[in-house]
């Protein structure tokens, strides 16, 4: 998301190569366009290879592409409530922010001011989330009457708290509350609440620039989603980068999510499958099938590099790399791993 003419829906199209509308002119993207893409993974790339596989499947992560925001969306101005309606629904916030100047792209505020554009995207979500805690708050006062339950009284508390916030022009994910507290804030769904990370398009002469910012060149990356693999590794090469700029974003957002990846690999297919950071075995073993987690006995568990290091998965047990982990493991990032079940 971000302000219009941005470059969205440029990074979308090149993200996804899924043609999608980005004319100059504000508000061209009214529906969100949703397009999912595989996150690039070189650990999946080498256990192919080292099992000869016949069938690879990468994770993957979905974008959506929504229209451009304006000052004021938060009382109606632009596409207003709907566009903060389709930010409701997403896990996770990527803001656009245009950092590049050329003259025939029009920009709302008429000037090219980073910052400014940040102040403003994050000004119109909290105003939207001071509405919805305020109403609730409204709500839970009028029921607050009479003998008040703990629970009634808690959710009180928060609320409060969460205004004082948002009044602050903090966001909402500033808020500490105790664990069983946590749902509470969730089920509220305040777009404050939600990670977000800040992507500078930037002219391509400044991708070479070192700040801690992650800059990305739409233009240029929608140039390279035309060509070929091989085209975009030769180009990569000859320009001394290691990845797109795509593929770093995707990786990043993937991170945002607080997500790992574990993978299952033989001769038929090797397998990468999203987890939650912090997720037990078991209910890794549940991702694959609801049997697995069900009759879960272990887990047979080997870091990818240790395996392919090892060259094989024999040689990698006869080292002892391969340890076998019950029912409290947590998975972590770049295990290979085999579910012993009973049926």
């Amino acid at each position: 998301m971000g302000l219009p003419n941005v470059g969205k829906s440029t990074l979308f199209t090149a993200l996804t190569k899924k043609q999608v509308d980005c004319q100059n002119y504000p508000f061209c993207t009214i529906e969100p366009n949703v397009g999912t893409v595989a996150v690039p993974d070189e650990r999946l790339q080498a256990l192919t290879s080292l099992y000869n596989s016949a069938k690879v499947v990468p994770t993957i992560i979905e974008f959506v592409d929504i229209a451009g925001l304006v000052k004021g969306a938060s009382t109606g101005e632009g596409l207003g409530n709907k566009f903060l309606a389709h930010i409701r629904e997403v896990d996770a916030i990527i803001e656009v922010v245009r950092d590049f100047v050329n003259d025939d792209i029009i920009h709302v505020a008429n000037k090219i001011n980073p910052a400014e554009d940040i102040k403003t995207i994050n000004l119109e979500l909290i105003i939207s989330d001071l509405e919805t805690v305020s109403k609730r708050l409204a709500n839970l006062e009028k029921q607050a009457k009479g003998n008040v339950a703990k629970e009634l009284v808690k959710n009180l508390e928060i609320l409060k708290e969460l205004k004082n916030l948002l009044e602050q022009e903090k966001f909402a994910n500033e808020i500490k509350v105790d664990k069983e507290d946590e749902h509470f804030v969730k089920e509220l769904n305040l777009l404050t609440s939600k990670p977000i990370m800040y992507v500078y398009n930037v002219d391509e002469n400044e991708l070479a620039k070192n700040d801690e910012r992650l800059k990305i060149c739409a233009k240029l990356e929608a140039e390279l989603a035309a060509l070929s693999e091989e085209e975009v590794k030769e180009y990569l090469e000859a320009a001394g980068i290691k990845q797109t700029g795509l593929d770093r974003l995707i990786v990043e957002s993937y991170k945002l999510l607080n997500l790992i990846t574990f993978f299952t690999a033989g001769p038929k297919e090797a397998h990468a499958w999203t987890l939650v950071n912090g997720t037990l075995a078991p209910q890794a073993a549940g991702v694959i099938h609801t049997d697995f987690e069900q009759g879960f006995v272990r887990a047979e568990i080997v870091n990818w590099a240790d395996l392919i290091k090892a060259g094989n998965e024999a040689k990698a047990k006869e080292l002892g790399l391969v340890k076998t982990e019950g029912k409290n493991y947590i998975m972590k990032d770049g295990d290979t791993a085999n579910f012993l079940f009973n049926k």
